[in-house]
């Protein structure tokens, strides 16, 4: 009788601390600092790895074996993701586990700013030290012919937007997200364009919506200037818009254009030549790209930069035009 009343003594006692030590696990945080903690499962980890590193960086004051054994108990070890998770301040083990099941990996922004021109984002994309570089030759030809684009110019064909991305993303897979995303987007604006545009096909379109946003930044002016450009074409008038000589220019622009540049002919000047220019020349947002398939109906073929915040004024004719030059270019009355 004595024996086995020790052993259900024992037994009890070893309940109670098996229960007081469960419950601990799962409640005690583990060892992160207030910023949070990186931690990478690499490709190929399972869970006891994972318990391992957890304690061998100091992450974790249980035994690895905790871990691996709960998991195992509630059928998740084999279930980890590989990835690279931002462990935050009050996690648990088990909230952990969760995380790593769950693949809730650490996700970067990146955004693509409206207006700069494809070579510029290339560049940006391929010196940034968050993405695997896998581009050999970053010019705008070879991108495109290892997007399996060969034949497009490639300008304007990447939609500014924020991306978000996960360890281990190339700065190819991020271009191609970003040239898919332009694609959809023109697709489905062209099917809603208004009616009588003077464009041929969507990518007449995105050569304008390219020139909108190199003309302004003011969100209410777009569809405006894009119904100076089209009333412009419709009429058989040429664009004559700095922005585009300034491409043709390339390298040989410094900040300046002067009378030489705009009567240098380029497939880029429109002062010299009529119609739109061969391709885009720069990353239009949604917002141009919209304001090129629905300007906005009016009279005026001229507008001029105030000096104000960026905006535009507007013109019927070249008279009044050439007064508001005066005013706000010249500063003369």
């Amino acid at each position: 009788m004595r024996l086995f009343l020790a052993s259900i003594l024992l037994l009890v006692i070893i309940m109670m601390a098996g229960t007081y030590e469960y419950n601990r696990f799962i409640s005690t945080p583990l060892n992160i600092e207030e910023q949070g903690s990186i931690f990478t499962v690499k490709s190929g980890s399972n869970l006891q790895k994972v318990s391992n590193k957890l304690e061998q960086r100091g992450l974790s004051e249980f035994h690895p074996y905790y871990l691996y054994l709960y998991g195992r108990v509630i059928e998740k070890s084999h279930l980890i993701k590989a990835g690279e998770y931002l462990i935050l301040p009050n996690t648990t083990l088990p909230q952990l586990l969760d995380q790593l099941v769950d693949g809730q990996v650490i996700q970067y922004p990146l955004t693509i700013v409206e207006g700069v021109s494809a070579q510029q984002l290339i560049d940006i994309i391929s010196n940034d030290k968050r993405l695997i570089s896998i581009l050999e030759n970053t010019k705008l030809t070879a991108v495109m012919s290892d997007l399996n684009k060969p034949d497009n110019h490639g300008e304007g064909e990447f939609l500014p937007e924020t991306y978000y991305f996960t360890a281990g993303m190339t700065d190819k897979e991020i271009l191609s997200r970003a040239h898919k995303a332009m694609t959809l987007y023109l697709d489905e604006a062209w099917k809603n364009k208004a009616k009588n545009l003077p464009y041929k096909t969507s990518y007449d379109a995105l050569i304008m919506a390219s020139i909108i946003e190199k003309e302004t930044g003011i969100a209410e002016e777009r569809a405006q200037i894009a119904g100076v450009f089209v009333r412009r074409l419709n009429i058989g008038m040429r664009l004559q818009t700095d922005p585009t000589v300034i491409y043709g220019m390339g390298e040989l622009y410094k900040g300046n254009i002067r009378r030489k540049d705009l009567r240098k002919d380029t497939p880029y000047n429109t002062y010299t030549r009529y119609g739109l220019p061969p391709t885009p020349i720069a990353l239009p947002s949604k917002e141009s790209i919209d304001a090129a398939l629905h300007p906005a109906d009016g009279t005026s073929l001229y507008f001029v930069a105030t000096g104000s915040e960026g905006r535009h004024a507007f013109s019927n004719t070249l008279t009044a035009h050439n007064k508001a030059v005066r005013k706000y270019q010249l500063k003369k009355k």
